[in-house]
């Protein structure tokens, strides 16, 4: 479903895109990997605040459409 015209991009934009993209997974993944025992003293407990805010969309939700 995805209509992707690759006559519009040249063979060395593609190339440069898909290296691109794997460089900066690569970089993410390793960026997550240095910083996570900061993560884990910082950020503990945040399904709970996850949790929440997917509580409140719920609620509104559920009112909005009980008042249809």
């Amino acid at each position: 479903m995805l209509n992707i015209h690759i006559y519009m991009f040249s063979k060395g934009q593609l190339i440069f895109a898909v290296l691109f993209i794997v460089a900066f997974i690569i970089s993410m993944i390793w960026s997550y990997r240095k910083d996570i025992k900061i993560h884990r003293k910082y950020y503990k407990n945040t399904f709970i605040i996850i949790i929440a805010i997917f509580l409140v969309i719920t609620i509104f939700a559920l009112i909005t459409f009980s008042l249809h």
